[in-house]
């Protein structure tokens, strides 16, 4: 496991949603591609809600990082990508993503809102940095 360390600066508020910094040190980073909500033949799953595409997203993210021999546990970094954003989806976002990372600290990370995707059917996008042995 490679060595990670959040670091919880003083000066900046603690926001138990993310990590202002993360350390990392091990053999591989890994970039994975802004995952969207499809299953594997390429459907829309959740079409107009966005908790149920924030899971899908998620759950891609995990064949991503199984297929690079990563967990949840080796991102360091994501960035969210969300159509029309408005404060109000930050909580729905946050509960279905923060299921993905229930007992360790969480990456840090960027949340943007945009006015469009590559479809007109996502909602959010989400890509990643994780770093691996």
């Amino acid at each position: 496991m490679p060595k990670l360390d959040h670091l919880r600066p003083s000066g900046l508020h603690h926001n138990p949603a993310y990590s202002h910094v993360v350390t990392a040190s091990g053999a591989r980073t890994i970039y994975i591609s802004g995952q969207v909500s499809t299953d594997e033949e390429g459907r829309i799953v959740g079409e107009g809600d966005i908790s149920a595409q924030t899971t899908q997203v998620m759950q891609n993210l995990g064949h991503a990082l199984k297929a690079a021999g990563a967990t949840y546990a080796n991102i360091v970094k994501i960035t969210t990508f969300v159509v029309g954003y408005k404060p109000e989806l930050r909580p729905i976002i946050g509960k279905a993503r923060s299921a993905f990372f229930q007992g360790m600290e969480p990456p840090a990370s960027t949340l943007v809102g945009v006015s469009a995707l590559a479809a007109p059917e996502w909602l959010i996008e989400i890509e990643a940095i994780a770093v691996a042995d």
